[in-house]
């Protein structure tokens, strides 16, 4: 049995749990500029139409009464950390998808904690009482239907599908209802007239591969019961990125580099703190207008280095054509390796590519900043910024 436990609009939770005066109100989390986007929005603003990724201007007409608040990342991931912690004490196969929604495969743990069910409502207990947010439960024999179940119920529900239940729950599923399935891919079903995922069994198995490619395997498999994603607790980090909306539209690339310098700053740190290595950096561009552009560039090697990441993402922004104004600007890495490629050679040595040299620099001023503060030392690019 898999169970999965999302937590409820949870940046917005987080601060009505952290400001008393904050509950009941319409919390909007994102900030207070009209440029910014919603990060999360509680039930309470929900029902003036408020919803995540919405431009924070907007949210403010549809909600006059709103509480605007700045985001605060690592109160968040203090919470993750706590709501995580709880969930270990039901089972060690846990995988954490995002910061505030997990799996969790329970197969064995009734002779402890009891059926299913009760296990759900404990996890929920804890929660509640030791942090004091709530969250939804979604309780299935196949991980996808505990995803679908979770939402089913929110705030604070709990479903349960019993394996019993699971074929004819999945016969009247809508197909709408699958991860992975936008408006296109539920358009191109609709016109072969799988409105459920019962009406998928109307084609063979080779037909849907076919048509669909590889999602036409998988929703086969949906349809018969077989989910092949199980609860994976070694689930890698594939990609790391960073981004900012300007405080103004702007088209300087001095101050544009500037931006990259911060975010190449901020990626190359987590690199380093996972003990990962990056092959492709990405830049992303977000014009005045909304319009949103991305480019990569492979790198020549794996590194962790926040100036060859910085080199990188500069060169992609001196090749793309700068014609409007941009409103937001970030940088990312992917194609993530954990080998340690460091090679054992003086810091200050002539040879290679400086990569090492700048990968050991970086190493030693982490560790200084673990122990300092982050703030003790900064590129000079960088000095004068809050």
């Amino acid at each position: 049995m898999i169970i999965h436990v999302d937590m409820d609009a949870f940046f917005a939770s987080v601060e009505q749990l952290d400001n008393p005066d904050f509950v009941g109100k319409p919390v909007i989390v994102g900030g207070t500029s009209n440029r910014g986007v919603v990060a999360a929005s509680s039930y309470e603003a929900r029902k003036f139409g408020v919803y995540s990724a919405m431009p924070i201007f907007q949210a403010k007409q549809k909600c006059p009464p709103g509480v605007f608040i700045r985001p605060r990342g690592n109160r968040y991931k203090e919470v993750s950390v706590q709501v995580m912690s709880i969930l270990s004490t039901f089972t060690p196969v846990i995988q954490q998808v995002s910061i505030d929604e997990a799996f969790m495969d329970i197969s064995g743990c009734e002779s402890i904690f009891g059926s299913p069910y009760e296990i759900g409502v404990k996890i929920k207990q804890k929660v509640k009482q030791n942090i004091g947010l709530t969250c939804s439960v979604g309780i299935a024999p196949l991980k996808f239907l505990a995803k679908i179940a979770s939402d089913m119920d929110k705030p604070d529900g709990l479903t349960y599908i019993a394996p019993n239940e699971a074929a004819t729950f999945i016969n009247t599923l809508p197909v709408k209802k699958i991860s992975g399935v936008g408006q296109r891919t539920a358009a191109h079903l609709e016109k072969m007239g799988i409105f459920t995922l019962g009406d998928v069994n109307r084609y063979t198995r080779e037909k849907l591969a076919a048509t669909l490619g590889k999602f036409g395997n998988r929703i086969f498999e949906l349809a018969n019961g077989f989910d092949r994603s199980g609860v994976d607790v070694h689930r890698p980090v594939k990609s790391i990125s960073t981004e900012e909306t300007l405080a103004a539209d702007i088209k300087d690339f001095v101050l544009l580099k500037k931006y990259l310098l911060k975010h190449s700053e901020d990626v190359g740190r987590q690199l380093r703190k996972k003990g990962r290595k990056a092959g492709t950096v990405t830049l992303k561009i977000k014009h005045s207008d909304f319009k949103q552009v991305t480019r990569q560039t492979k790198l020549f090697r794996y590194t962790f280095s926040s100036g060859k990441i910085y080199q990188a993402a500069v060169q992609l922004l001196e090749n793309y054509p700068l014609t409007k104004p941009v409103r937001l600007i970030g940088v990312g890495v992917s194609d993530l390796d954990d080998r340690q490629q460091l090679l054992q050679m003086d810091l200050f040595s002539n040879s290679g590519d400086g990569v090492e040299k700048w990968e050991k620099v970086d190493t030693a001023v982490d560790a200084i900043a673990e122990k300092f503060g982050k703030d003790v030392i900064t590129k000079a690019g960088l000095a004068g910024d809050e």
